[in-house]
């Protein structure tokens, strides 16, 4: 089967939360919330929420943005607005943000 080709143009960004442990839970519920605003931010194309299989407090997103700069527009306004301070307390470590570029292989 052919791989589907990405946007060319899009920008995946791969987000990754470690939670303290029996955290990842909390973080789900307020990513329910959070990511509601998230897709309607201009730039974002979509995000995707996953728990890692072998450890639950390990939360990723794929995210999906027109362009690097809707993604890090959209990082400024999370941490104007607070949302990484409510995070604080839930979260083991800072968040770690992957900017993905497309290969054809």
């Amino acid at each position: 089967m052919p791989r589907r080709k990405a946007d060319p143009m899009s920008q995946t960004v791969h987000v990754v939360f470690r939670c303290n442990e029996g955290q990842g839970a909390n973080l789900v519920a307020i990513l329910g919330e959070a990511l509601v605003d998230t897709r309607a931010f201009d730039g974002c194309e979509s995000v995707e929420a996953y728990a890692d299989a072998d450890n639950p407090d390990t939360i990723v997103l794929w995210e999906k943005f027109a362009t690097r700069a809707h993604h890090e527009a959209y990082l400024a306004w999370r941490i104007e607005t607070g949302l990484l301070d409510v995070l604080g307390p839930i979260l083991a470590s800072g968040l770690e943000v992957t900017y993905l570029d497309d290969r054809d292989a």
